[in-house]
């Protein structure tokens, strides 16, 4: 079903903004043996991101990494590069290696994150903003385990356990003689940029039948996000709505093809960058089309902005809106018809409407229909999270699948978000159902509640 619809993207921009940003270039971390016997190990590391925005700085700020290796275990953590696995990570002992000025912090990561208990993982996706939020100067790593990795580990934490029952002078002792592996970065050093350029697609489908036609608008942000720029996939936020866009794009391209089936409205379809960051280049979009120029669909007739968000999974779908629309509205008329749809083509589906108001004091919007409507443009967000809160918006734990054989249990679920293609595909249904029945104005003309658009022939 999911289909690429490029062919309906007539216009690519790019739009520059102040944004201090970094590039990270992932980093090869060599483990020097202290035994002669022994070779150095190099694997790939994943620096935390640094980014500055609107004035507050965010994550690590330093990158520099030459010192000898540590567990948490250990009493003394100065000057020593921590290692953690996310199997026995918690935010004490994070702050413990940051309050001690450790040398640098890599926390290791296991190939099969199904494999983790779902606690574990939940409770990482938590504290992956607060690491963010706190700013330090001790280089913080990721890196995926392998036999090599964990065998250094398990050597290590021996090593760093043993401390504990020495006395404070035989400790100082160690500390001086010991021979333990040495972590050493090499490789790029990553780079900060001031201007970083954003790029967005727009593409549209013209309506017939006269020149003040209204216009739909849809909306989808293409960031993944997460505590490791590399490691942070998006798969659910927001490659789930990036996908459905493109798939309505597709299939509302085949009925702008045909004169029986072309229908009175533009719709205007708007691919985002910058999303994750307070939707920046939706922000830079808004001002090009509204304040720089003479001609704009958006300064025309908009009939709402639906914006897509996070739809990869769940049987549940929320509508986030700054107002409740209005009976009599284009946005009412999406409600009902989605309300409509759901209840009789998907009534395993749980549809509601969330009604949260704007707040300007608030640092960071909470959807991207809240650009819009600071604009004053009728939008809301269609998502399968009931709160813009959750965490797994913002979480290298944020991956397409896994694999039924991999899970840890008959009939469990993986372990944090992942996105279901089949949940996704009927998703989509929904909402193309729905846009079709708004702008061919089915309910009006009697069209029962169960007609499907989109047959099989269709799609």
């Amino acid at each position: 079903m999911f289909e690429e619809a490029s062919e309906v993207f007539d216009n690519m921009f790019k739009s520059s903004f102040p944004l201090t940003f970094i590039v990270f270039i992932p980093a090869v971390l060599i483990l020097v043996s202290p035994l002669p016997a022994e070779a150095a190990h190099e694997f790939t590391v994943y620096r935390m991101q640094q980014y500055d925005l609107q004035g507050q700085p965010y994550g690590t700020r330093n990158a520099i990494l030459n010192t000898e290796a540590r567990t948490v275990e250990a009493e003394v953590l100065s000057r020593r590069c921590v290692i953690m696995r996310l199997a026995d990570f918690s935010y004490d002992k994070y702050q413990k290696a940051l309050r001690q000025s450790a040398g640098a912090v890599v926390i290791t990561l296991p190939k099969n994150m199904s494999a983790m208990p779902q606690d574990i993982v939940q409770q990482f996706m938590e504290l992956e903003p607060e690491m963010l939020a706190t700013e330090t100067i001790v280089p913080v790593y990721f890196a995926m385990e392998d036999d090599e990795l964990l065998s250094i580990y398990t050597q290590t934490l021996t090593s760093s356990s043993s401390q504990g029952t020495l006395s404070a002078a035989e400790v100082l002792l160690h500390t001086a003689t010991a021979n333990g592996f040495q972590m050493v970065t090499s490789g790029a050093q990553s780079k900060a940029i001031s201007d970083w350029a954003i790029t967005s697609l727009e593409g549209r489908l013209a309506g017939v039948g006269g020149e003040d036609l209204p216009t739909i608008v849809m909306v989808a942000h293409y960031d993944s996000f997460g505590v490791a720029p590399w490691l942070s996939y998006g798969a659910d936020s927001n490659g789930s709505g990036v996908s459905m866009l493109l798939e309505l794009a597709r299939l509302f391209s085949k009925l702008y093809t045909y004169k029986r089936t072309h229908a009175g409205y533009n719709l205007l379809f708007f691919v985002s960058g910058g999303g994750k960051f307070n939707y920046q280049g939706t922000k830079r979009w808004l001002e090009d089309n509204l304040d720089h120029t003479d001609s704009s669909l958006l300064q025309d007739n908009v009939a709402f902005v639906l914006c897509l968000d996070t739809l990869g999974n769940g049987d549940s779908m929320h509508l986030h809106v700054s107002k409740p629309p209005k009976e009599g509205t284009p946005q009412y008329s999406l409600l009902k018809e989605l309300e409509m749809v759901v209840s009789s083509q998907y009534p395993e589906v749980k549809f509601s409407m969330v009604h949260k108001k704007i707040n300007l004091a608030d640092d960071m919007l909470a959807w991207e229909h809240e650009r819009f409507g600071i604009r004053r443009l009728p939008a809301f967000t269609l998502s399968h999270l009931p709160s813009h809160r959750l965490a797994q918006r913002y979480s290298i734990m944020d991956v397409r699948s896994v694999s039924p054989s991999s899970r840890h249990g008959a009939g469990e679920p993986p372990a944090g978000p992942h996105v279901d293609v089949k949940k996704l595909s009927r998703n989509t249904k929904v909402v193309a159902e729905a846009l079709a029945r708004v702008i061919y104005n089915l309910t009006e003309k009697g069209a029962p509640g169960d007609l499907q658009i989109f047959t099989e022939q269709m799609v």
